[in-house]
């Protein structure tokens, strides 16, 4: 009886389990193999924005012209394909019997847990070692193609699900920090920070969200959430700054109608900013010598 649980409790793995690994690691590098840069955006909480500022940054990457995809990886809150306007997408299968992503009006490729759910009203229930499984098997389990940037929404916080993407990708090229003006937002973003300079990732950014809300009748800007501290606080870090982004209604109304920012206007101000943002991550952390 002993035996039969010996593996659960951090035992030996049978051949068969060692067999499974090595053909999990083995689809890893042939399904990630071909893309150039990969770049995971994290936060140290919920509610921050990120998963907005993942799909506005995939977006402004793809209107620059590299091929891009973006991998949801929050499988708590899959809110990616619905504001990307392809939560009704279905995922096809290549020869390989590898997941095919599903393609948004401006070619953007996007794979999401929740394409694999019966209704977006279906909860996740999972205990650690499950979820941790079901996160290696999204990223083992799907044929990105040649790619040139593949964005992964991370899930949030420094747990195994967070950790478990950060190790599960080789070579990630590049972290986009996510915060807000608030000292809660910015005590558990260090952490996160703490934690990827562990796993000896080089290149981490900061973007703080909600930094200002520009009144529309006067243009006056207000902090809300007081003072922006985003630069000083990446100093401190030594990580790069990337640039603030405001709290505007326009934001979540393009999330309601299935369109990020950038691909409504990436003129317009806010969709600028998630431009020049992505500008930035590429200018600082993307290596074009190869």
């Amino acid at each position: 009886m002993a035996e039969h649980g010996h593996h659960a409790h951090g035992g030996q793995m049978t051949p068969e389990q060692q067999k499974q690994m090595i053909e999990q690691e083995l689809k890893i590098a042939r399904n990630l193999g071909k893309i150039k840069y990969k770049i995971a955006v994290m936060s140290g909480k919920g509610g921050v924005g990120k998963s907005t500022v993942a799909a506005n940054i995939a977006e402004a990457f793809q209107k620059h012209g590299y091929k891009t995809g973006i991998l949801d990886a929050d499988i708590h809150g899959p809110n990616i394909p619905k504001m990307l306007g392809v939560e009704k997408g279905i995922i096809g299968l290549d020869e390989n019997n590898a997941m095919v992503p599903v393609e948004a009006e401006s070619g953007l490729e996007v794979m999401s847990m929740a394409f694999l759910l019966d209704s977006k009203d279906t909860p996740i229930i999972w205990r650690g070692p499950q979820k941790s499984g079901t996160i290696k098997q999204l990223i083992a389990d799907v044929s990105w193609g040649n790619l040139d940037v593949l964005i992964i929404d991370n899930p949030p916080g420094t747990g195994d699900e967070p950790l478990t993407v950060l190790q599960t990708i080789p070579n990630i090229d590049a972290v986009v920090m996510v915060t807000t003006p608030n000292a809660v937002s910015q005590d558990d973003v260090l952490k996160c920070v703490k934690m990827v300079e562990m796993l000896n990732v080089d290149h981490i950014g900061l973007v703080e969200n909600m930094a200002y809300y520009e009144c529309p009748n006067c243009g006056e800007k207000v902090k809300m959430f007081g003072e922006n501290v985003g630069e000083d606080f990446a100093e401190e870090m030594d990580i790069t700054f990337l640039g603030d982004l405001p709290l505007t209604p326009k934001v979540a109304d393009s999330a309601n109608l299935g369109k990020s920012m950038v691909s409504l206007n990436s003129n317009a101000e806010v969709g600028k900013e998630f431009m020049d943002i992505a500008k930035k991550i590429d200018d600082e952390f993307l290596n074009k010598e190869d």
